[in-house]
């Protein structure tokens, strides 16, 4: 088993802190920290790996800061040479192998900057490793599936943009384009907010590990934010590629039950994104999907997932060994 959090023990240790602002740009001090700091070519600057994966092993929040210039990323036809930093939240992260750290923005529409959307409405599910190593996913909403046989894909024509480096493209003719990138953002903070509590750890047969229901019902009674992580909920999609990489799914709850007669908790997620497990987490022809879980403290976790390439949903079900967290 990996290890597991002390629900109720001491605080954990403090990831490296941002410079502090003066009190008239912040009045007040930020949840957040910077757990790595890399450059553009990728070296840790400051913080560390393992002071990340220690952080989303006790369920902290992921945001990743970037910086890069605006006709080098945006519109290299443009005069302009205007920094611009970003800071995108991650809704799914990933602990891998107990120490690689993959994250995913769940909720992202592409944006035109500085004036509006893309020009196709779509998820955009991209993806950082800990590493820098990048990845993009594109499930289009706006008509019919496109018909395109999955698979490789050419590489695009990224020649005006030297710090744009494509590895590989996936299934560019169907509904669900995907490809591994790094571009060299002048600099890549990992940002963290690790103030969960682990309240129940259970295995897949929902035989306790530490924690209590009981911990976790009155934690919600109190209106507390919850989360889940769910080990080895990708494995299928692993496919013919060898034995899964032991991984867990972190998640949010959005909305929760408890059967106080049976002490079953059940709780429905919001949307994530399943991904073939690896390290480092890359998107590949027919490895992810996505969709919503509902997790239950007895181990069962129903899945309604939706195909990428169809816009069909399916429906299906196992037992997971999961841990539940509560702010």
């Amino acid at each position: 088993m990996w290890p597991i959090a002390n629900a109720m023990g001491a605080e954990p240790a403090s990831p490296l802190a941002l410079p502090e602002a003066n009190n008239e740009t912040a009045p007040f001090r930020s949840p957040w920290r910077c757990a790595v700091e890399l450059d553009s070519q990728r070296n840790v600057t400051a913080g560390s790996n393992a002071a990340l994966a220690d952080a989303i092993r006790r369920g902290a929040d992921l945001q990743v800061q970037t910086e890069f210039i605006h006709n080098e990323h945006i519109d290299t036809s443009s005069d302009s040479r205007e920094l611009i930093r970003e800071a995108a939240e991650f809704r799914t992260a990933y602990l891998l192998e107990d120490r690689a750290v993959a994250g995913i923005m769940t909720l992202r529409q592409p944006i035109s900057l500085p004036d509006g959307f893309g020009p196709r409405p779509s998820m955009s599910f991209f993806m950082y490793n800990q590493g820098g190593q990048q990845a993009v996913a594109r499930p289009f909403l706006d008509g019919p599936p496109a018909k395109g046989t999955p698979g490789p894909s050419p590489l695009d024509d990224h020649s005006d943009m030297p710090k744009y480096h494509q590895q590989d493209g996936f299934d560019s003719d169907t509904n669900a384009p995907s490809s591994n990138f790094i571009y060299d953002f002048n600099v890549f903070r990992y940002l963290v907010r690790d103030d969960w509590k682990e309240l129940l750890s259970h295995r897949a047969d929902g035989s306790v590990v530490s924690g209590s229901v009981d911990t976790l019902a009155d934690a919600f009674t109190r209106g507390c934010e919850l989360k889940v992580a769910i080990r080895g909920l990708c494995a299928d999609l692993s496919g013919d590629a060898g034995p899964p990489v032991d991984h867990e799914l972190y998640v949010h709850i959005g909305s929760a039950y408890y059967y106080s007669a049976q002490k079953l908790f059940i709780a429905g997620t919001h949307p994530t994104v399943r991904v073939r497990p690896a390290v480092p987490l890359r998107y590949v022809s027919k490895g992810w999907d996505f969709g919503w879980l509902m997790p239950r403290s007895d181990g069962y976790c129903a899945q309604l997932l939706t195909d990428p390439y169809t816009l069909q949903f399916r429906r299906g079900n196992g037992h997971y060994a999961i841990r539940w967290f509560a702010r």
